[in-house]
């Protein structure tokens, strides 16, 4: 991490600590899920296992992206300091969905509803 740390500071345009503070957090955390999707890697997969499709993808969509966070937020040395409160900021809002299933109606039109099936039919459209 130091290297890094070493070869950012030498090039003049991350000299500006303040505009370009976590930058690496940012390039990290989006490399991540760009990897994750190109790769077909998917917590989700594991997830519908266990639970009903909509629920299990929200929560693989949240702990893709705390995952993504811990790991930018360790080696980004201006967000290091704030990696736990990263980390267990991002896991909080899941307590909210035992709430929201029970009082919160989802709409027929919202895009987890059959996603999969809209996506399958633009690949097949795409291709053709």
């Amino acid at each position: 991490m130091q290297l890094m740390e070493h070869l950012l500071e030498s090039i003049p345009f991350f000299q500006d600590k303040v505009l370009f503070r976590g930058y690496i957090f940012g390039v990290i955390h989006a490399g991540l899920i760009i990897i994750g999707y190109y790769t077909g890697w998917s917590i989700n997969r594991l997830l519908k296992i266990v639970s009903n499709g909509y629920i299990a993808g929200i929560v693989g969509a949240i702990f893709a992206h705390v995952i993504a966070d811990l790991i930018a937020s360790l080696v980004d040395p201006d967000i290091r300091p704030a990696t736990l409160g990263i980390f267990l900021g991002g896991l909080t809002p899941l307590l909210l969905i035992p709430v929201l299933e029970k009082y919160v109606v989802k709409s027929k039109h919202h895009i987890v509803v059959g996603d999969h099936d809209d996506i399958r039919k633009d690949l097949k459209d795409h291709n053709h």
